[in-house]
């Protein structure tokens, strides 16, 4: 469940990196998938701008698009690109019978 403090802290993290290079990848249906370069361009409360560099576009984003991993973003640190939001680790509950 997103809880309204991982959207103000998703919303800081993205306004700190306001004119960095990113790669976003989401999904266009039927198991195709979009990896595209971008830079953020600017953040709003309930959305972020990204400029697409191939095609010089401007595309917006929510917060709960990255939150929901609709759609993935991952941050250029100067070296690699790193994930944005980490990678959810899955717990499996055990059933127990009684």
């Amino acid at each position: 469940m997103i809880c309204r403090t991982d959207i103000a802290n998703l919303k800081t993290d993205i306004l700190d990196k306001v004119g960095q290079k990113i790669i976003v990848k989401g999904s266009l249906g039927r198991s195709k998938i979009f990896e595209k370069e971008a830079t953020i361009e600017k953040a709003y409360p309930n959305i972020f701008v990204v400029k697409y560099e191939e095609n010089d576009r401007n595309v917006t984003y929510s917060y709960t698009d990255v939150l929901t991993r609709t759609v993935e973003v991952e941050v250029f640190d100067g070296d690699s690109y790193s994930p944005l939001i980490p990678q959810a680790v899955e717990s499996k509950k055990k059933k127990e019978i009684l």
